[in-house]
């Protein structure tokens, strides 16, 4: 066989890897661009310039890759580079991708609030269907907007014509029903805490005919922040379940953090503070904590409306994801400076350096009654615990785990912090090591 011969059919041998190379380039090419667009656009890696290693990195590789190609050069070398390359990149990509989304499921609960509405009757009635019902008692003038939701829906979804019995109040409403004036009565379930305030046993006095779910939009304007320094309210529902359901907010705290100086600020105001609530509170003095019936935004409004601020973001958190965040960070240590016992739980804490699990921090956030401030020093207790939280959070090792930390939480847990904003917290931790101090 002639030099020209095996020349030819060695540069045809070749002629497959070379297009497995090209394809390999094209597919590596086009994860780097989708993997570089993510990374910028949402932040990631922008510490200590890893995201401009990253991307010079992709670039050379790109480049050295198109060249031996080109020259048809280093072909076995080239594949393996690709392949490893594009393993890389895909996996980085993969991490992208589902930090975003986990994001944007946190996002999704925090662009609605849900109400739910019920009919109810006293528990020994023969009523057992809506379909019995001509008349209820509703406090029409006091939750116009739900009541009206409810009727409309049932006349749609049931066709039945319902005509309400207007009454003060839902504890109003509760009365008429107990005394056998009404047949049934509307009701509320954010209020169901409130009635039993004065009738403790309510829900075992009552049963359920017919349940309505209202979704309600919330609208929260971006606003403009100081850089490095934004205010996000911190609010504590007293309710366990799903974490749209509109309910009382028992914690209100203003979590202000300065990124440039790594400080926070935890500011509480009790839930009793009797303050102007604007939206469905008409703008008429109430305790604070009665905000929380009409959303999230009613509540962070007042706040704004009583300190003079913005606040940028919320977090909202109920008993359920308050008990799994507790647990997913393995517990917490606060320093308690009043023995007391929790009604709730019946835990004892003493003075100095306390360990709580989630059982137990519920028990520490939430008692009042044995301490000597009452509801202040419930609130010093609840930011203790937020501080402790924070710390633990802000620490190394559970930067690193966030995403996992936040997979776990993304039904429990309503926030309007978007990944970009997460994004940019995680960054300026990586990149300067520093604590942040409450």
């Amino acid at each position: 066989m002639s030099n020209h011969s095996r020349r030819q059919q060695k540069k045809h041998s070749h002629t497959p890897l070379r297009v497995i190379n090209l394809f390999l380039l094209v597919i590596f090419i086009l994860l780097s661009v989708v993997s570089l667009f993510l990374m910028y656009r949402h932040h990631f890696l922008a510490f200590r310039h890893l995201n401009v290693i990253y991307g010079v990195v992709i670039v050379l590789i790109i480049l050295a890759s198109l060249f031996l190609c080109i020259k048809n050069k280093a072909r076995i070398f080239t594949t393996i580079i690709l392949v490893l390359a594009s393993i890389f990149v895909a996996t980085t990509l993969y991490g992208f991708k589902s930090t975003i989304d986990l994001t944007n499921n946190l996002n999704k609960t925090a662009s609605y609030s849900e109400i739910e509405m019920s009919v109810v009757v006293p528990k020994d009635s023969k009523i057992t269907n809506i379909e019995a019902v001509s008349k209820l008692a509703a406090p029409v003038k006091n939750d116009t907007s739900n009541i009206t939701d409810l009727i409309e829906h049932i006349k749609s979804e049931e066709g039945i014509s319902i005509t309400p019995q207007k009454t003060d109040s839902y504890q109003d409403a509760y009365n008429r029903i107990k005394n056998g004036n009404s047949q049934a009565m509307v009701l509320n379930n954010a209020y169901v805490s409130l009635i039993e305030l004065s009738t403790p046993d309510f829900k075992s006095q009552i049963k359920t005919i017919y349940t309505y779910k209202i979704k309600k939009k919330i609208n929260r304007k971006n606003t403009n922040h100081k850089e490095g320094v934004f205010n996000i309210y911190i609010s504590g529902i007293d309710t366990f379940g799903s974490i749209s359901t509109v309910s009382r907010s028992d914690v209100n705290i203003i979590m202000t953090v300065n990124t440039n100086t790594h400080k926070v600020l935890l500011t509480t105001t009790p839930r009793d503070a009797y303050v102007k609530i604007p939206d469905g509170g008409g703008n008429q003095y109430d305790k604070l904590t009665h905000a929380g019936l009409y959303g999230v935004e009613t509540s962070m409004k007042t706040l704004e409306n009583l300190y003079d601020i913005n606040l940028d973001y919320y977090a909202r958190i109920n008993f359920s994801s308050f008990l799994k965040l507790i647990d997913l960070l393995g517990g917490v240590t606060v320093y308690n400076d009043q023995a007391f016992t929790s009604k709730h739980g019946n835990f004892d804490f003493p003075v100095g350096q306390v360990t709580l699990n989630s059982e137990q921090a519920l028990g520490f956030v939430r008692e009042r009654y044995s301490l000597q401030g009452g509801d202040n020093d419930r609130g010093r207790n609840q930011e203790k615990v937020i501080a402790a939280i924070i710390n633990k959070l802000a620490s190394s090792q559970s930067v690193t785990k966030l995403n996992s930390i936040t997979s776990q939480l993304q039904t429990s847990v309503q926030t309007n912090m978007t990944i970009d904003n997460i994004n940019d917290l995680i960054n300026n931790q990586l990149s300067t090591g520093q604590r942040f101090t409450v």
